[in-house]
Protein backbone atom coordinates (compact mmCIF):
# COMPACT_ATOMS: atom_id res chain seq x y z
CA UNK A 1 0.00 0.00 0.00
CA UNK A 2 1.22 3.48 -0.81
CA UNK A 3 2.22 5.68 2.14
CA UNK A 4 1.42 9.41 1.94
CA UNK A 5 3.01 12.32 3.79
CA UNK A 6 1.55 15.84 3.62
CA UNK A 7 3.34 19.09 4.33
CA UNK A 8 2.86 22.80 3.81
CA UNK A 9 0.12 23.64 6.26
CA UNK A 10 0.29 26.52 8.70
CA UNK A 11 -1.20 29.79 9.85
CA UNK A 12 -1.98 32.41 7.22
CA UNK A 13 -3.93 35.65 7.17
CA UNK A 14 -7.12 35.95 5.10
CA UNK A 15 -6.24 36.55 1.48
CA UNK A 16 -2.96 34.69 1.82
CA UNK A 17 -1.66 31.59 0.08
CA UNK A 18 -0.32 28.18 0.99
CA UNK A 19 0.86 25.22 -1.06
CA UNK A 20 0.31 21.75 0.28
CA UNK A 21 2.41 18.83 -0.88
CA UNK A 22 1.72 15.12 -0.65
CA UNK A 23 4.65 12.81 -1.24
CA UNK A 24 3.95 9.14 -1.95
CA UNK A 25 6.20 6.26 -0.97
CA UNK A 26 6.09 4.80 -4.47
CA UNK A 27 5.14 5.70 -8.01
CA UNK A 28 1.73 7.33 -8.40
CA UNK A 29 1.54 6.75 -12.15
CA UNK A 30 -1.03 4.00 -11.68
CA UNK A 31 -2.96 5.88 -8.99
CA UNK A 32 -6.42 6.53 -10.36
CA UNK A 33 -6.97 9.71 -8.37
CA UNK A 34 -4.88 11.88 -6.08
CA UNK A 35 -7.23 13.93 -3.96
CA UNK A 36 -7.35 16.45 -1.16
CA UNK A 37 -9.99 16.35 1.56
CA UNK A 38 -10.50 18.60 4.54
CA UNK A 39 -12.24 18.33 7.86
CA UNK A 40 -13.13 21.29 10.05
CA UNK A 41 -14.04 20.87 13.74
CA UNK A 42 -17.55 19.51 14.10
CA UNK A 43 -17.95 18.97 10.37
CA UNK A 44 -17.75 16.00 8.03
CA UNK A 45 -14.72 15.41 5.87
CA UNK A 46 -15.28 16.83 2.38
CA UNK A 47 -13.54 16.46 -0.94
CA UNK A 48 -11.73 19.66 -1.91
CA UNK A 49 -10.10 18.61 -5.17
CA UNK A 50 -9.03 15.50 -7.05
CA UNK A 51 -6.69 14.98 -10.00
CA UNK A 52 -7.13 11.78 -11.99
CA UNK A 53 -4.52 9.84 -13.93
CA UNK A 54 -6.41 10.82 -17.08
CA UNK A 55 -5.76 14.49 -16.43
CA UNK A 56 -9.16 15.67 -15.25
CA UNK A 57 -9.47 17.72 -12.07
CA UNK A 58 -12.58 18.36 -10.00
CA UNK A 59 -13.09 20.98 -7.30
CA UNK A 60 -15.43 21.74 -4.47
CA UNK A 61 -17.60 24.65 -5.60
CA UNK A 62 -16.45 26.92 -2.79
CA UNK A 63 -12.78 26.65 -3.78
CA UNK A 64 -13.13 26.94 -7.55
CA UNK A 65 -11.00 29.76 -8.88
CA UNK A 66 -8.92 29.89 -5.69
CA UNK A 67 -7.39 26.42 -5.35
CA UNK A 68 -5.41 24.48 -7.94
CA UNK A 69 -4.72 20.76 -7.63
CA UNK A 70 -1.97 19.05 -9.57
CA UNK A 71 0.12 15.91 -9.60
CA UNK A 72 3.69 15.30 -10.68
CA UNK A 73 4.02 11.60 -11.40
CA UNK A 74 7.77 11.91 -11.92
CA UNK A 75 8.15 13.17 -8.34
CA UNK A 76 5.47 10.93 -6.82
CA UNK A 77 3.90 14.11 -5.48
CA UNK A 78 0.53 15.82 -5.49
CA UNK A 79 0.02 19.50 -4.77
CA UNK A 80 -2.75 21.81 -3.68
CA UNK A 81 -2.09 25.50 -4.32
CA UNK A 82 -4.45 27.56 -2.20
CA UNK A 83 -4.87 31.27 -2.92
CA UNK A 84 -7.19 33.92 -1.54
CA UNK A 85 -7.66 31.89 1.59
CA UNK A 86 -10.67 32.54 3.79
CA UNK A 87 -11.30 31.77 7.46
CA UNK A 88 -13.80 29.13 6.37
CA UNK A 89 -10.95 27.24 4.69
CA UNK A 90 -9.57 26.45 8.14
CA UNK A 91 -9.40 22.68 8.55
CA UNK A 92 -7.12 19.68 8.63
CA UNK A 93 -6.28 18.81 5.05
CA UNK A 94 -5.74 15.18 4.07
CA UNK A 95 -4.17 13.68 0.98
CA UNK A 96 -5.92 10.65 -0.53
CA UNK A 97 -4.76 8.15 -3.14
CA UNK A 98 -7.21 5.90 -4.97
CA UNK A 99 -5.31 2.98 -6.49
CA UNK A 100 -6.69 0.52 -9.05
CA UNK A 101 -8.99 -2.11 -7.58
CA UNK A 102 -8.80 -4.19 -5.48
CA UNK A 103 -6.35 -2.13 -3.42
CA UNK A 104 -7.72 0.13 -0.70
CA UNK A 105 -7.47 3.90 -0.60
CA UNK A 106 -4.49 5.43 1.19
CA UNK A 107 -4.59 8.50 3.44
CA UNK A 108 -1.98 10.86 4.75
CA UNK A 109 -1.77 11.95 8.36
CA UNK A 110 -3.22 15.41 7.69
CA UNK A 111 -1.85 18.93 7.88
CA UNK A 112 -3.49 21.82 9.71
CA UNK A 113 -4.42 24.94 7.76
CA UNK A 114 -5.55 27.92 9.83
CA UNK A 115 -6.72 31.13 8.21
CA UNK A 116 -6.96 33.92 10.74
CA UNK A 117 -5.93 37.51 11.32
Amino acid sequence: QVHLVESGGGLVEPGGSLRLSCVASRSITSIVSMGWYRQAPGKQRELVAAATSGGSITYLDTVKGRFTASRDNAKNTAYLQMNSLKPEDTAVYYCNAVPPLPADDAWGQGTQVTVSS
